[in-house]
């Protein structure tokens, strides 16, 4: 189980509404925030950083959030999380292929797990 902690930027006239729609969805659990900064502090959970990322992007992804970034985190099976980093192949697949060309290369922030090809 990973469990982080959300910073979500918010304008003032614009925080009532966020939060009141923090509350009442299933991403993250509303904890406190200050109107007059227009930060709103949330935690949201997962099995694994995966899970964490998708809810952090619908986060940044919300009406009204200028930003929201995760300041802390915690995950129960950290020894787990090192060594299937340290195990992982550090060059994708895709950088040891000599017969792809350069430009034909569709980079999407992940190059482990997005389509390259545009669909091919």
């Amino acid at each position: 189980m990973n469990i982080s902690s959300i910073v979500i930027k918010v304008k003032q006239e614009n925080y009532d509404e966020l939060v009141k729609e923090l509350q009442k969805n299933d991403v993250c659990d509303y904890h406190f925030g200050d109107k007059e900064q227009g930060k709103i502090i949330v935690t949201i959970d997962g099995e694994e950083v995966d899970d964490e990322i998708k809810k952090t992007s619908f986060l940044q992804n919300m009406k009204y959030v200028i930003s929201a970034e995760m300041m802390q985190t915690y995950q129960e099976d950290l020894d787990g999380a090192i060594k299937e980093l340290n195990e992982a192949d550090p060059i994708p697949d895709i950088l040891k292929n000599d017969d792809i060309k350069v430009g034909d290369i569709k980079y999407n922030g992940d190059l482990r797990k997005k389509d390259f090809y545009g669909g091919v």
